[in-house]
């Protein structure tokens, strides 16, 4: 008896430490994304990603400037 490979699928030019995530977002939020991915001629998972950082990073400094005061 032979045994079943699995057949992984990756995106295109994803890398191999990229992984889907799924959120809910309102439609006019979702538009908009797509709107301005397809106008910057990137993809919405790649502004989520910056925003998502930039959002991280932000967040990090005001909790660690709440820590000094």
């Amino acid at each position: 008896m032979s045994q079943a490979k699995k057949v992984g699928r990756k995106s295109k030019g994803a890398s191999t430490d990229k992984r889907n995530f799924f959120a809910t977002m309102s439609a006019d939020v979702i538009k908009s994304l797509k709107r301005a991915a397809l106008e910057d001629d990137i993809t919405a998972s790649e502004i989520l990603e910056e925003a998502t950082k930039d959002w991280l990073t932000r967040r990090a400094g005001e909790r660690g400037a709440k820590g000094r005061g």
